[in-house]
């Protein structure tokens, strides 16, 4: 049986006392009979948060932050310290997430089959309503924007249907083939949060490797959409940051309309959403000398690991944007105009 590192996201302030119990009680229901050791960063750590996991997580290595660090570095701490413990497989879950007591088994069992697979992402409901789909793996619009494939449908009506590739998991809950993770790298730090999944799945592809779902893992997640979006300087500027490291710069000319009115719609939208300092914090963030030689240094990495081309990875592209909380009208008009524009560009693309 594999060796399974458990890396449970960052506690930060109170999210232990909210989440840990569940989350670890479901751990160990599991049915796997392989070794599993546990570990957690503590980000913003204090002797009540330490004594806090100590109590919850009695078997877990601890990381303790003395600073807020963000999600990716929080995770990556750990995940250093389980890949110099060599574990072959490090399962990455959600502090917020409930695991089905076959989840772990299922998930290795798929990974031991598909070999070249980075990561494999359980089949993650709601915890709401476990009748509601959180994410069937997550898809990426031609211009950085993610989202979670099925959210919100009911899996009965898409069961039939589900794809086995997808573009990347969900960073609510995935198990990562540890010598994979260490050809593509860790999660980029610079993200602090948000888009760091949609990051690595992108490098993996792009690797050579796979992404794939393993839709028997079950797990729940106690997902809400509001907290995220209330992040938009991080969901904005991050996305723009993929787009900028990882497409060839043809590519990148040639989608430059979309995203110029894209970025036009977008003025709208911050100002009417009340978000409009955040939208210039994100432009500032690309004025700054240090951000291009970051963007840089990243395509340098990511240039030494392609084996795919950008028109082999587009097909796994959307040329929608599809969030059904803000599915307004504007998105009606714009989707079907972005949909021609991508239907287009994949056609004239060959690099």
């Amino acid at each position: 049986m594999k060796k399974i590192a458990v890396v449970i996201s960052p506690n930060y302030r109170d999210y232990a006392q909210k989440y840990l119990h569940d989350c670890m009680a479901s751990l160990r229901t599991q049915d796997y009979l392989g070794e599993i050791k546990y570990f957690i960063t503590d980000n913003e750590t204090s002797p009540e948060s330490f004594r806090l996991l100590r109590e919850l997580a009695p078997e877990a290595e601890l990381v303790l932050n003395s600073g807020n660090d963000g999600f990716a570095k929080g995770c990556n701490d750990s995940i250093k310290l389980a890949l110099s413990q060599n574990f072959e497989y490090i399962f990455l879950v959600n502090m917020d997430t409930v695991m089905d007591p076959s989840c772990l088994l299922n998930l290795v069992k798929v990974a031991d089959v598909e070999q070249n697979a980075c990561f494999v992402q359980p089949r993650i409901m709601l915890w709401q309503d476990k009748t509601l789909i959180n994410s069937l793996g997550n898809s990426t619009h031609f211009l950085g924007f993610g989202y979670c494939y099925g959210y919100n449908k009911k899996w009965d009506d898409l069961k039939d249907g589900v794809r086995k590739k997808i573009m990347y998991f969900s960073g609510a809950g995935v198990l990562i083939r540890a010598s994979n993770l260490k050809k593509i790298g860790l999660f980029d730090e610079k993200l602090h949060m948000y888009n760091e999944d949609q990051d690595l799945g992108w490098k993996a592809w792009l690797a050579g490797f796979e992404n794939i779902i393993a839709p028997d893992a079950l797990m729940y997640h106690k997902y809400e959409f509001a907290k995220s979006i209330q992040q938009y300087y991080y969901m904005d500027r991050n996305r723009i940051i993929e787009i900028l490291k990882c497409y060839k710069i043809a590519t990148f000319i040639l989608i430059f309309p979309a995203f110029f009115v894209m970025e036009l719609g977008l003025i709208f939208f911050s100002i009417k959403s009340g978000w409009l300092k955040e939208k210039v914090r994100v432009w500032l963030f690309f004025l700054s000398p240090q951000t291009w030689h970051y963007i840089f240094r990243e395509r340098n990495f990511i240039n030494s690991i392609r084996v795919k081309k950008d028109s082999e990875i587009l097909l796994m592209f959307s040329g929608e944007i599809w969030y059904q909380e803000i599915d307004d009208w504007k998105l009606k008009f714009i989707n079907p105009i972005f949909n021609l524009y991508f239907g287009i560009v994949k056609k004239i693309i060959f690099w």
